[in-house]
C-alpha cells in the first residue's frame, strides 16, 4: 500500500513538471475556490449564524425617515 502511495505520488509530480502550466492553473484554481469558499462562509457566519451582540435583539427598530428639499411643497 505505502509503495503505490509512494509510486502515484512520484508520478504525480513527475506529470507536474512535464506540464507546468497545467500545475499553475490547477493551483490557481484551487486557491480561488478555497478563497471564495472562505469569504462566503464568513459572510454567512456573521450575518446569519451569529446572534447580534446586543442585550435584546428582539427589541430593535429601524429608525428612518426622507429629506425634503426647500423647493417641495410641504
Amino acid at each position: 500500500m505505502v509503495e503505490s502511495i509512494s509510486k502515484d505520488l512520484r508520478y504525480g509530480i513527475r506529470t507536474a513538471f512535464k506540464r507546468p502550466g497545467f500545475m499553475v492553473i490547477a493551483v490557481i484554481t484551487l486557491a480561488l475556490g478555497i478563497g471564495a469558499n472562505t469569504a462566503i462562509f464568513s459572510l454567512v457566519n456573521t450575518v446569519m449564524l451569529r446572534p447580534l451582540p446586543v442585550a435584546h435583539p428582539e427589541q430593535l427598530i429601524e429608525v428612518y425617515g426622507t429629506l425634503q428639499s426647500e423647493s417641495e411643497p410641504t
